[in-house]
């Protein structure tokens, strides 16, 4: 298999983040040149959209794999239930599906239905993941758009006396992956992930500051009182999902998108219950 001569087009999807790249054949290895342009594209615009990737809902786990790993190291273990995704072998270690489908009246994914509020993926966890991927096979007629907040930008916002006011504080995040809400995650169950993480964090490739926190994962504020942390990370939370930081995703059968939890947060906004949504996910973390 030979490497495809492409000519990558970015195309800005909204003033405050993401990019839809033209160009791409995700069924054949890509180019070193192009793999260097994506990510100096994925550092720039932190959500990549490759709209039906191969012009058809039908794009297999093994180039969605191969696409994931330009940008760092594909997980090999996942969360929540693997099944077999149509037309493949065998299911894939590190492969979820994020779905309402039923077999035989159980879920084949995770996160089935409804709202889900902001959150960072594997946030809860000591080495958070740096980017997902998501494939949409079916999606229904109208919600479910996925809305993405940059933080970077909502952290450059911030006034100076804020600024000063969460440099050096931490949080901690706590998470039931089986949660869309935050009022879902019973915080002081002993056997959920959890973890600790700055409120302010430099991006591992840009080095710019970004707020990391979330309304879904972040619990309290280490070493603040629970009414003064609770105070702050409300005013937070609303400042990071003000709309001039967010683009909503409308989603198109057959697009991958790319995004990056180091600067971003997503959500998921609600669809008809009755309508089928499957989409896969691979997760992709720091390299070594």
């Amino acid at each position: 298999m030979t490497a495809a001569s492409t000519t990558l087009e970015i195309e800005p999807l909204s003033p405050v983040l993401g990019a839809r790249l033209h160009g791409l054949d995700l069924s054949r290895p890509i180019p070193a040149a192009t793999q260097a342009a994506m990510r100096q594209a994925f550092a720039r615009y932190g959500v990549l959209c490759i709209p039906s990737a191969r012009a058809t809902p039908d794009m297999d786990v093994e180039d969605q794999i191969r696409f994931a790993s330009v940008f760092g190291k594909v997980d090999g273990e996942g969360n929540g239930q693997l099944r077999f995704a149509e037309g493949e072998k065998r299911p894939k270690r590190g492969i979820m599906f994020v779905s309402n489908l039923r077999e035989n009246g159980e879920l084949v994914g995770v996160l089935p239905d409804g709202e889900m509020h902001f959150h960072s993926d594997g946030a809860h966890r000591d080495v958070p993941y740096r980017g997902t991927t998501l494939y949409a096979i079916k999606i229904p007629s109208r919600g479910g758009e996925t809305k993405f907040a940059n933080l970077t930008a909502a952290y450059e916002a911030l006034s100076p006396a804020m600024k000063t006011r969460v440099e050096g504080l931490s949080g901690r995040f706590v998470y039931d992956v089986r949660a869309t809400l935050r009022d879902q995650t019973n915080e002081g169950d002993e056997g959920l992930s959890s973890s600790v993480h700055p409120l302010v964090r430099r991006h591992s490739d840009t080095g710019k500051p970004a707020l990391y926190l979330s309304r879904l994962m972040t619990r309290n504020i280490v070493g603040l009182e629970r009414a003064d942390s609770d105070r702050l990370l409300g005013e937070l939370f609303d400042h990071c999902e003000q709309p001039r930081f967010v683009y909503a995703h409308t989603w198109t059968l057959g697009d991958l998108l790319l995004w990056d939890n180091r600067c971003l947060n997503h959500a998921r906004n609600d669809f008809p219950a009755q309508e089928e949504r499957h989409l896969r996910r691979v997760t992709v973390s720091d390299p070594g």
